[in-house]
């Protein structure tokens, strides 16, 4: 764990009835699912808690918020000479100059990739794939931008694909071996892992698994302009610059999407933030000396902001406040009791003829959002109910909860372990449904299963936006 230090939220000027009332909010909307919270002022952690069978030490897919700590490192790599930002992204990969011939291809800058402003009009992800399945930057530079380098802003995957790809050439090292001595270390955070591609590099743009209390210690950098317990880890000027607007965002449709994009990092409404899907943020809010760092399964994230804007600043005092004991005293009994609700804890724990449900079910449509199983089997025993989830990473055996969350971590086929919680129940005579939450990513599964004709279906609540196997929903291996 970090090294970030406690304090009761009224030493901070803080006041625990608007924490409160945040996690009402968060607790009561219906397009949200939170999962992890830390809320720290004046660079004291006033408030955390994470929804069980989410916990305080497990790492958490932060999708885009990956975008920021690729950013930290480009930062980190000019600051040491390996690169300055207007470098061309070509001047980096030498044997790629006779492949892209497009004038504006080969002009794009650091700078312009740093600010989702390459040109082209829209996601160029796919694209880039098809074009060079293996080498995601070459796929990238040979489609030509429609505009010019740093005139329009295009949320755009290979943008920080290409500042990833030069940190790791320039440094020779992968992101999370560069950044381990020069961020990881100095900040406390422990094993992180990263998503790598087919060339072997890791991705940048997503795939960066690591503990809620990460995303709040390098949010707590970024609001000391760069600097922890004295050291200037990161250059004040880079902080300044990064999350300061490059680029006109104002087409985007929601509030705090539309107020300009600076190096991997959105302008929002108060402060700024690192921001992935399903409500992975970071916000740094220097007016208020303040972080929050969510990670979350939401898919309502301009609502998750709004109720950041609506209950959490109107508690933050401009001095300490009086404590108030019994706020104090009922917010952390509440912080410590967090969890999800069972699914199981609804549905009846034992089906009416226990002997007719052992066996195997197959898929009731061909057609599911992958990753999904073909086969899903369900056996009993003395110590009760156990699924078996097999896909084309093999097969996942996970312990089923009927009056709770049961946690589990069966292993893959490369046998690292997938940590699951699982909990479901009868529906009725004959009906199963269960909730498959995996542990290091947003995501949940729900099936249900049909006795009559033993089919199942499978729906997700958040769509997994890489993951091609249910063996995916992990953190690979970490560093």
């Amino acid at each position: 764990m970090t090294e970030l230090q406690r304090s009761g939220p009224a030493a901070q000027g803080v006041d625990a009835r608007g924490i409160d009332a945040f996690l009402d909010a968060l607790e009561a909307s219906p397009g949200i699912e939170p999962h992890g919270l830390l809320v720290l002022r004046h660079g004291h952690v006033v408030a955390e808690g994470w929804w069980a069978p989410y916990a305080a030490e497990r790492p958490h897919l932060l999708y885009s918020f990956s975008k920021s700590v690729t950013s930290t490192a480009v930062g980190l790599a000019a600051a040491e000479g390996l690169l300055t930002l207007d470098d061309t992204v070509l001047s980096h990969f030498p044997e790629l100059d006779a492949d892209v011939t497009d004038p504006r291809s080969r002009a794009l800058r650091i700078r312009d990739v740093a600010a989702m402003a390459s040109g082209h009009l829209q996601e160029m992800v796919q694209a880039a794939r098809e074009e060079d399945p293996v080498d995601l930057v070459r796929g990238f530079l040979r489609l030509p931008p429609e505009r010019e380098p740093g005139s329009v802003f295009t949320y755009n995957q290979p943008c920080t694909f290409a500042l990833a790809a030069i940190v790791q050439r320039a440094t020779g090292q992968l992101l999370t071996e560069y950044l381990r001595p020069r961020l990881f270390d100095p900040l406390g955070i422990g094993e992180v892992g990263w998503t790598r591609d087919a060339s072997g590099r890791e991705i940048g743009f997503s795939g960066l698994h690591a503990p809620t209390e990460a995303v709040a210690a390098i949010g707590q950098l970024y609001l000391q302009r760069g600097r922890w317990r004295g050291e200037q880890l990161l250059p004040a000027a880079w902080v300044d610059d990064a999350t300061r607007a490059h680029v006109s965002t104002a087409a985007e449709e929601d509030p705090d999407w539309a107020l300009g994009y600076g190096f991997q990092f959105w302008l929002s409404r108060h402060g700024y933030r690192g921001d992935g899907a399903y409500g992975q943020f970071c916000l740094v809010l220097p007016e208020h000396d303040a972080v929050v760092a969510m990670t979350t399964a939401a898919t309502d994230t301009q609502a998750q902001l709004a109720a950041v804007w609506e209950h959490l600043l109107p508690a933050f005092a401009d001095a300490p406040l009086a404590a108030d004991e019994a706020a104090e005293t009922a917010l952390a009994s509440r912080l410590a009791a967090l969890a999800l609700p069972a699914p199981g804890a609804a549905l009846a724990d034992a089906p009416e003829d226990p002997q007719a449900w052992p066996g195997t079910f197959t898929p009731s449509a061909p057609d599911a959002a992958r990753p999904a199983p073909h086969q899903v089997s369900l056996q009993h025993g003395a110590d009760g109910w156990t699924l078996g989830l097999t896909d084309a990473g093999g097969r996942l055996d996970v312990v089923l909860g009927t009056a709770g969350w049961a946690v589990s971590a069966p292993a893959g086929a490369d046998g690292v372990a997938v940590p699951v919680a699982v909990s479901g129940g009868w529906r009725d005579a004959g009906t199963l449904e269960v909730a498959v939450q995996f542990l290091e990513t947003p995501h949940r599964t729900t099936l249900r299963c049909t006795l009559a004709d033993r089919t199942f279906s499978a729906a997700w609540a958040t769509q997994p936006l890489s993951a091609e196997r249910l063996s995916d929903l992990r953190s690979p291996v970490r560093g």
